[in-house]
């Protein structure tokens, strides 16, 4: 195993109404917007505090769900991509930093700034009593 350590930063899915999951992550959960592509009136991506991305795509059909990808940031990005080659990874067009598994799932690797976030991170116990 290599040294360097990642968390989960984001969970990118598509979405047939996009403004349905904002409003109910915005009114249910407080997740209000980090980031949007396009603008709050026509999105093309949403996405959230607390890690969700929202694609828009109103006529996706499919039986397996609407994962997109999985976006991990990682404390030495270089090091996870070299890591990742001792696998059967394939580099995605979105760059080399994005990589599809075997199986299909695609994952977005980014680096950190500072890296010593990532360690902040991990060290949050989300069972503890509040």
């Amino acid at each position: 195993m290599n040294g360097s350590k990642a968390y989960l930063e984001h969970v990118a899915i598509w979405v047939k109404d996009i403004h349905w999951h904002i409003r109910f992550f915005e009114d249910v959960l407080g997740m209000t917007m980090r980031e949007v592509d396009g603008t709050a009136d026509e999105p093309r991506q949403y996405w959230t505090l607390g890690g969700v991305q929202f694609i828009h795509k109103p006529d996706y059909e499919s039986p397996e769900g609407r994962l997109a990808h999985l976006g991990v940031m990682c404390e030495d990005l270089e090091a996870a991509l070299a890591a990742a080659q001792r696998y059967e990874v394939t580099e995605m067009q979105q760059g080399r930093n994005w990589i599809r598994l075997p199986d299909g799932l695609a994952v977005e690797l980014i680096q950190a700034k500072p890296a010593s976030c990532v360690a902040q991170a991990l060290s949050i116990n989300p069972r503890a009593e509040a």
